[in-house]
This record gives C-alpha cells, structure tokens and sequence, in this order.
C-alpha cells in the first residue's frame, strides 16, 4: 500500500447535511471542498480511508498533454486551481510546473503527437514538437536513439500521497466533516427522490448525494437501478528510494516511465500491460467497451482471478441497506491488490539501462490499483435525471488526479445550480448508454 498521510475522522455522523459525498478520493474530497467553501455543509464519507485506493496509487502527473480533447477546457482550468490551491488551503500539496516530455522511436507515434498539438492549439495549449536533436537533451544521460517527443513545460504534478489527504483537511476546515471507515451502504430515497444516504453508523439526510467512489461507483448505482458502464483494470507502479537527478518532471519512455519526488526518488512505470480480469460487469459491458479494448489491445493482459466473486465488477445483487454491505467486507474496505511479482526487477534493470547514473537505484515500495475506466475513458460528471438529487463523479480511466480540482469543482457547480466551471456536455452519462455508438477514446 502506498505511504499515505493519514486524517482523523470526525468523531459525530451529522444527522442532516446539505449534500453527501460518498468517496475520499480526489474527486470526491474536491467536491467537498468546493461545496463547503460555498457555504453549504457536506458530510464527505469513506469506507476506508481517504486517499486509500486511485488518489495514491497514481502517477501523480497534472497534464494537459495527451487529454482526449473532451477534457482539454476542465484539464485547463484544474492547472490553475492546483496552481492557487497551496496559498489558498495553506497545505503543501507538492505541486510543481516543472514540465512532462514524451520521447519516441516509433515515426507513428511523432505523427500522432504531432495531431494532438495541432488541434491542441485552438485551446491556447502550448505544446510543442521535439525533433530528434530535442528529444536527445530532453533526455540527458538517456542514448534512447529517440527521432522525436513532444514537451509541455506548463504540465506538471503533485504528490499523491499527501495531496488528498491534506486538501481534505482544508475541506473540514470550510466546515465539511470527514468520515473514514463509515460505508454507505446505500441511497435514501423517498418518493422518487434521493433524500440522504443510508451509512453503516445511521442514516444521514441530504437535499443531494454525490457518488465519487472510483471503482465501486458502478456497483453502489447498480443497486439502485442506474446503469454506469465502468470496468477495473489493474496496474502496477513502485516508488524508488531518492536516486540522482535526470530530470525535474516526468519523462515518458517507450521502455519506461518515470516521475520525479520532491524527496529526491522516482515513481516507477515500467511499461507493462495492465491487467482486466474476467467479471460479470465485464461481461455484461463487453460490447461497450470494444472500440477502447481494440485501440489498446497491446496494452492489456487478460486473465481471471477473484474478482469475478469479490469487489466492484463482480455481482452482488441488491442487498439490503439494513445488514452489513459488500462494502463493509474488510479485504473490500481499501482495494489493495497484489502488486505483479514481475514489475520492479525488470523495471529497475531498465531504469539503470536507460539512465546509466540511476543502476543501483532501489525500490522503496510497490502497490497495484484497480483503475475505473468508462467505454470512451471519459469520465461522468453528471446529475442523473432517473434519481432527483443524484449525481456522479467518476470514470476517471487512469488520469483522474490531475484533472480532480476541475472535476471537484464542476460537480459541485453542478449540485449548486450554478454556471459551470466548463460546459459540462462532453461528462453526460446519456452518451454511454442512449444507443448511440461510442465514441473511440481520443489520447489519454
């Protein structure tokens, strides 16, 4: 498990709140803190901890860079918002705009960069191609033979261990309570209309309920009829101990992936292929998520293992809101899968080939995480039109912690009924279930 900053719970369930935030990740905590500081009480609920399962098992990269142009405008927008958030909050959140560069040998991979910042352009991002002499001393101390990147020097990143949790704290310190261990079993509804949510601890009552639970989204709207497409895949990432400097930022490879900490190591991405195990949500979806499945057929492994009986993709039912939920299951209270045996060795022998000053550069920890990902690797942010007072906020397909002070921040526009921080549109949840063809990923 990644090394965490931890938050105390608040001691007392509020009995009524404004709105109620089912999940402690970045989406969901953002959420809470944008609501709060506009006045309005929120009861931000986890069933483990906050930051536990995506918010820290990331890369921790804030980019415009690659988004699927659908995300470009509220990617746009999250730069500035975690630009202001340290002075605003008074937290460190580790947050730099020390640049991300992306080196290639592949002429197919130059030409695709090379549309991505073309279009990119007419949304003022700046971007800009590498030649290969570029490329070369982007990289120093790397001999990659690269024939070209793309740098975006404005992108940056954060830490993801301590961000969450302190950007929850500056929530409690709005007026938002913090609840850990507390599972929402599920939706109080009430004439057809959401009225609270129904917790392990009690009922708390709420004019609205925000869904943000990353992987277990799908499964807490399933219970209550709502249809979200969302499959889990599984990835592996280490941490190194502090190793010399090659660069600043993040450099993307194709043997390799590489993330600099302020104190001093690497966050590690050996290019592997994710994993997508067999479930009856995958089942059920298959037909959906084809086109993304054929775009990135290279990049994932196949297999079956306990997820098909256990955790968000599997089936449980509709269970009863008065007993223990699957959510209360402790091995299900923090979604901490096994990391993949064969990731580090290999990545740390490719690390010191790529980056000969790095050979002896030792791991620190490695975790594995269950990345949610929608049909089109969008996420949802949205109000659902079959449940007054329910919205949603996930779907974040392996790029959520960058974008989640934007996604915190439209959500909550959206539960306030006021104008958007973007246009809210390209999040619908109606575009993946309407019937109409779904649209293939753009870059991610």
């Amino acid at each position: 498990m990644p090394p965490i900053a931890r938050v105390q719970s608040d001691t007392t369930l509020p009995a009524q709140v404004d709105v109620a935030v089912i999940g402690g990740g970045i989406a969901g905590t953002m959420a809470a803190y944008y609501l709060a500081a506009a006045g309005r009480s929120v009861a931000l609920l986890d069933k483990g901890v906050i930051a536990g399962e995506q918010s820290s098992r990331n890369w921790g990269w804030c980019r415009v860079q690659n988004r699927d142009e659908r995300e470009i405008p509220l990617m746009q927008r999250s730069l500035e918002l975690w630009s202001g958030l340290p002075a605003e909050t008074g937290a460190d959140l580790g947050f730099r705009r020390d640049g991300l560069t992306y080196v290639t040998r592949s002429e197919a991979e130059v030409a695709k960069w090379d549309r991505w910042v073309t279009m990119a352009r007419g949304y003022q991002q700046h971007s800009r191609m590498l030649s290969a002499a570029e490329a070369r001393a982007a990289t120093p101390g790397n001999d990659g033979a690269w024939i070209g990147g793309v740098s975006s020097p404005r992108d940056g990143m954060a830490e993801p261990f301590i961000a969450v949790p302190r950007l929850a704290e500056a929530a409690r310190a709005r007026g938002a309570t913090l609840h850990q261990r507390c599972a929402v079993r599920g939706l109080d509804i009430t004439a057809g209309r959401v009225t609270g949510v129904v917790t392990e601890h009690g009922r708390i009552k709420a004019d609205a309920v925000l869904v943000a639970g990353g992987a277990w989204s799908a499964m807490m709207l399933r219970r209550h009829g709502v249809f979200l497409p969302q499959a889990s895949i599984l990835s592996t990432v280490f941490l190194t101990k502090p190793a010399p400097e090659v660069t600043k930022g993040g450099i993307y490879t194709p043997d390799i992936t590489i993330s600099r900490r302020s104190n001093g190591g690497y966050i590690v991405a050996a290019n592997n292929r994710g994993r997508i195990e067999l479930t009856p949500a995958g089942i059920r979806q298959a037909r959906l998520f084809w086109p993304t499945l054929r775009s990135r057929w290279n990049s994932v492994s196949f297999g079956v293992g306990s997820s098909f009986l256990r955790g968000p993709d599997a089936w449980h039912g509709k269970w009863s809101l008065d007993r223990p939920s699957p959510f209360e299951e402790e091995a299900m209270r923090t979604l901490d899968p096994a990391p993949a045996a064969n990731v580090a060795a290999p990545a740390l022998a490719q690390l010191a080939k790529s980056w000969p000053t790095l050979a002896g550069t030792e791991a620190d920890s490695t975790w594995a995480g269950w990345i949610e990902s929608t049909p089109d690797a969008v996420p949802v942010i949205a109000p659902i039109g079959a449940l007054p007072g329910l919205f949603v906020s996930t779907g974040y397909s392996g790029h959520g912690f960058g974008i989640g002070p934007g996604a915190g921040h439209l959500a909550a526009d959206l539960i306030l009924g006021r104008t958007p921080i973007v246009d809210p549109a390209p999040f619908r949840l109606d575009r993946l279930v309407d019937g109409s063809p779904i649209r293939e990923p753009g870059m991610i």
